[in-house]
């Protein structure tokens, strides 16, 4: 009988890579940890900043403490580190804020159960433990949430209080009582449609954060053509994505002999009639105002001044989408039929000065929640930064617009879940109680790295804040403009249940995912092969 060989068997093509259980396992572990730990300084209304330097010819620089900017920015080698970096964008898809909050809390979570798999607990029996922690914390949430929808007056000021809190945390947090109402407006002109697509925001530098504003309208930062009209009343507008640029001779592909420079005249003379042609279908369906999506050339901007129509050209693909949508018209290729297509209208189109440039104003647009927020900035860093921000808060109000339930802030709701899964680890008998707490720890570590960001004493302020929730004070939390605990609802450091349960949910799955790997197979790379058939 042949003897079988103790040699390791490789069943993998050379090159391919395993790593095996413990190896596996702590390699998720440093990966996912490491991740939270770079954006952990982030966190809170202390939180610091991060540059992010871009590696391409320019090098563009970014400074941000958004979480899911940064783990755009970086290019993550490391599978567990890259499910955290999915997680955290697809938490800014779905209630754009929380990022941070999100990867914390699942590092935070994984850094636990390291300890657990170090005393021979075994991951599924974790898992058990952590799925009836995350369903008790989201219970307790839910319980917790209040729901002002019915009272105009209290749900304005819900918006103002979250708005107040997502900016606190961000740039504009010296300024957030102004961003924070620019963001209240322009969400309630929505009217609970939660379609950001109609707010606009335009950056201009210049001036000083709290010089940014409101504008009631759309601005499209483009300039009107030579000696056409520069302002219009009662405008129907034709939005259009088509060549205006024929009347020189494009002939590609072929060659043409012509015998005198008469003959080229002829050509040109036949592309130009053919531009008056296109020029006057498009003028018959009864327009003063035409917007391209493409160049438009002199000649045919020409015969627009002579029919006193204000001709836009080039007007990049973002803002005629999105003119479309505020003006009520559809964006046209063909102009056979005027009675099919739909025109854009708006009362007035006039040109305002922001700074040093011209903007066109279209007031009165057939989309009346559409609205334009001017944000003016010393550099374009704190312009970028400032946008995030601002994009973030948007986001939260839209949602909490269409969720109107709200929770305290200030690491109060962690505490909250914190104590209920604290409470059900006490009650459980068994390993899973061991992994219930793991989980209550890891939700105290959120306003305990609050604290930190803070300077202040993490371990004595959270002590007091777990001991209030202990007697029942469910609406205390960290105050961190003084450094003490106090009670939320009296500092309206409120946010969205929305976002409190995505966090919760996203950090509770993505951790029993990656905790659940013991296994880490990694294909071969691809043989760089020399091109012996160069095109």
């Amino acid at each position: 009988m042949a003897s079988l060989s103790m040699a390791p068997v490789n069943i993998f093509k050379h090159g391919a890579d395993e790593e095996k259980a413990e190896t596996a396992r702590l390699s998720s572990f440093v990966g996912a940890i490491a991740i939270g730990d770079l954006v952990k300084s982030t966190l809170g209304p202390k939180g610091m900043d991060k540059i992010l330097l871009g590696g391409g010819k320019g090098g563009s620089v970014t400074v941000t403490n958004d979480g899911a900017t940064i783990l755009k920015a970086i290019g993550v080698d490391n599978p567990a580190a890259k499910v955290l970096v999915d997680m955290s964008k697809v938490q800014d898809d779905e209630v754009g804020d929380g990022t941070t909050s999100v990867t914390v809390l699942a590092a935070e979570l994984l850094r636990e159960a390291e300890l657990l798999i170090a005393k021979k607990i075994h991951p599924q029996t974790i898992v058990a433990g952590w799925r009836q922690a995350t369903q008790v914390a989201r219970d307790a949430l839910r319980e917790a949430a209040v729901d002002h929808s019915n009272e105009p007056a209290r749900f304005q000021e819900d918006l103002l209080n979250i708005a107040r809190t997502t900016l606190s945390s961000k740039l504009l947090t010296h300024h957030k009582d102004h961003f924070a109402q620019l963001a209240v407006d322009a969400v309630m002109r929505l009217k609970g449609s939660g379609n950001l697509e109609a707010i606009h925001v335009i950056k201009k530098l210049g001036g000083s954060l709290t010089d940014s504003y409101l504008d009631e309208g759309f601005l499209l930062d483009k300039k009107i053509g030579v000696n056409q009209p520069k302002r219009l009343e009662n405008v129907n507008i034709l939005i259009a994505n088509t060549g205006m640029d024929t009347d020189k001779i494009k002939i590609f592909g072929s060659r043409v002999r012509v015998d005198s420079t008469a003959k080229v005249a002829e050509i040109e003379l036949a592309e130009k009639e053919k531009m008056k042609e296109k020029v006057d279908r498009i003028l018959k369906h009864g327009i003063n105002c035409f917007i391209n999506r493409q160049l438009i050339y002199n000649y045919p901007e020409q015969l627009f001044a002579q029919a006193g129509v204000m001709a836009i050209e080039h007007a990049d693909f973002a803002g005629v989408e999105r003119l479309a949508l505020v003006t009520g018209g559809e964006i046209t290729s063909t102009f056979d039929h005027p009675e099919l297509v739909k025109l854009g209208h708006c009362k007035l189109i006039e040109e305002v000065m922001i700074g040093e440039d011209t903007l066109l104003h279209f007031s009165g647009v057939a989309m009346g929640e559409a609205c334009t927020i001017i944000l003016r900035g010393a550099t374009q860093q704190i312009l970028d930064e400032a946008e995030r921000s601002l994009h973030d808060a948007l986001c939260v109000l839209a949602q909490t617009v269409k969720e109107p339930r709200t929770v305290y802030g200030g690491g109060c709701s962690e505490m909250l879940m914190a104590k209920v899964v604290t409470d059900l680890a006490n009650r459980t008998p068994g390993k899973e109680a061991v992994a219930m707490e793991s989980f209550a720890k890891a939700l105290r570590m959120l306003p305990t790295t609050i604290a930190d960001n803070a300077g202040y004493d993490s371990a004595d302020l959270v002590a007091q804040l777990r001991a209030a929730h202990q007697e029942n004070k469910t609406t205390f939390g960290l105050n961190m403009s003084e450094g003490t605990v106090g009670n939320m609802a009296e500092l309206g450091i409120t946010e969205s249940f929305q976002v409190k349960r995505q966090v919760l949910l996203s950090a509770s799955e993505a951790a029993e995912m990656i905790l659940r790997v013991d296994n880490i197979i990694k294909a071969a790379p691809r043989k760089r092969v020399p091109d012996h058939h160069p095109c």
